[in-house]
C-alpha cells in the first residue's frame, strides 16, 4: 500500500477476532521497531512478545484498557543506554521506543492487522508481573491481531485540527 493511504487507513482497532497473528507477520512487525531509527543509533527499546494465555492475562491485570488481542507486545527503554541530550540530559529512551512503536504499527496495517496504542497502564504492576522487565522503562502496550467483525475506526478517527493551526513556516 502506498505510505499516505496506509496513513490514513491505519486505526486504532478496539476489536479484535480470535485468529491466530502468523509468526512470519509478527516478526515482520518487531523487525519494523527492530529497524527504528533512534538517538546516536544507541537502541534501547526492548520488545516483549506477549503470546501466552498466562502472559495477556498478566499484562491485562496491568491495564483497564482491555481487547483480547491474541498478541501483546510491550515496549520499553533501558534508560541507561539511552542517549541523552548533553545540553539538558534530556533521556531520549522514550521517544526512540515511542518511534519504534510507530513504525511497528505501520507494519502491522501494511499486512492487513490492526494494533492500538496503550499507554494508561500501571508500570509499576507491569514490572512486578514480568521481572524480566527488570531495569527498563515500559511505554506502551501494543495489542496485535486481526480485526473483529464490525471493528470500524472511532468516530473521532477522522477529527484533525487544521493543518494550519499545526504548522508553522517561519
Amino acid at each position: 500500500m502506498d505510505f499516505e493511504k496506509l496513513c490514513v487507513k491505519r486505526y486504532l482497532l478496539r476489536k479484535f477476532s480470535d485468529a491466530p497473528v502468523e509468526k512470519e507477520k509478527l516478526e515482520k512487525i518487531i523487525e519494523a521497531g527492530h529497524n527504528a531509527p533512534t538517538a546516536h543509533n544507541n537502541q534501547p527499546q526492548r520488545i516483549f512478545v506477549l503470546q501466552s494465555k498466562e502472559a495477556l492475562e498478566k499484562a491485562d491485570a496491568c491495564t483497564p484498557m482491555h481487547f483480547h488481542a491474541p498478541v501483546m507486545l510491550v515496549v520499553a527503554y533501558d534508560a541507561g543506554i539511552a542517549w541523552k541530550r548533553e545540553f539538558d540530559g534530556k533521556n531520549h529512551g522514550e521517544i526512540d521506543a515511542v518511534i519504534a512503536v510507530t513504525q511497528m504499527m505501520l507494519q502491522a496495517a501494511d499486512l492487513g492487522l490492526g494494533t492500538t496504542y496503550i499507554g494508561m497502564f500501571d508500570p509499576k504492576k507491569l514490572l512486578e508481573e514480568f521481572p524480566e522487565m527488570k531495569g527498563l522503562t515500559p511505554i506502551a502496550l501494543l495489542p496485535v491481531g486481526y480485526p473483529a467483525e464490525g471493528a470500524h475506526p472511532s468516530r473521532l478517527h477522522t477529527d484533525r485540527i487544521p493543518v494550519e493551526d499545526m504548522v508553522f513556516y517561519l
